[in-house]
Formats: C-alpha cells, structure tokens, sequence
C-alpha cells in the first residue's frame, strides 16, 4: 500500500510552491529559457569552432540586404547570422526562407524620398540553412519550411544550458 503525505496542514500556496520547486528541478533548461543575445553569442562560437560549418568564399563581399550600403563589419558575421537563424528555427517550427527573409530585412532609406522596407538576401539565408541540414541540426517538412531535427534540438539546449550556468555563476 502506498503512504500519502498528510496535505489537510499545508496551505494551497505552500503546495504550489513545492510543484513549481520541484518542476524547475525536473524541468531542464531550454533555448527560450536565456536571453537571445548570450544565446546568439555562444552558438555563434560554437559553429565557429566546429569543423563542418565552414565560412563560404564570398562572405566578406555580401551585403545582407539592399537597404544596406555595405557589408558587416565583422568577421564572425556570418557564425552570428546562423546562431540567429538556428535560434528562430527551434523557436517557430515551420519557418522558411520567405519568412526570414522578412524578419532580417529592414528599411531602405532613399534620401530625400520616402523610405520602404526591403527584404533580406535569400541567398545567405538559404545557404545557412543548407549548411544546417547537412550538419543534421535542421530538417525540411513537407509542408514547406524548416524544424529542428531531435539531435539539433539537443545540441542548442545543451549550449542554452551551459548559457544559463554560466550567467549564475
């Protein structure tokens, strides 16, 4: 027979803060549970350090968008735009090319004249996204677009971990 705890003496706060204790203990730690910045940052290093995502030839002559005068400044532009990108995969299962094409874009201001908004280069994002398939961190469905595959979902939960580790130290 099996012994229940006695629960007419605990208060229904009491009660709900020991299940919400002891989910936080089970529950482990997501790519939505840190900030997207140090999230970005670490993934970004990751794929920098990591042999099968390579840089392509042409990095440091694209510009991302129209509405850009020149190309990123940095050098590990293009690691920080698939950490990104990888990031918005996970988070909105079904996104494609079209979408983040709209989300990375911006304004294109014309001088004097009236500004208008500008999609991203499809380019870039496409060959992020087929440098992810092939590293098996993305897959395509078939109702179009993109979703993480179970061992990239691992692999970004893993650096989400070691992310909010190292923020409470």
């Amino acid at each position: 027979s099996i012994r229940y705890p006695a629960i007419t003496s605990a208060t229904p706060s009491t009660l709900n803060q020991q299940y919400t204790t002891m989910a936080e203990e089970t529950r482990g730690i997501c790519v939505r549970d840190v900030p997207a910045k140090a999230f970005i940052a670490a993934y970004a290093e990751h794929l920098k350090n990591s042999d099968k995502f390579e840089l392509p030839v042409w990095a440091d002559l694209v510009k991302t968008t129209v509405a850009n005068e020149l190309a990123p400044y940095g050098d590990d532009w293009y690691y920080i735009r698939a950490a990104s990108i990888a990031r918005k995969v996970y988070l909105r299962p079904g996104v494609g090319v079209g979408q983040l094409r709209t989300w990375y874009g911006g304004n294109y201001r014309r001088g004097a004249k009236t500004e208008h908004f500008r999609k991203a280069n499809a380019g870039i994002i496409r060959s992020v996204l087929i440098q992810l398939e092939e590293m098996k961190v993305t897959e395509r469905i078939e109702s179009g677009g993109r979703q993480m595959t179970r061992v990239g979902q691992q692999d970004l939960d893993r650096i989400a971990g070691s992310v909010f580790h190292d923020a409470e130290e």
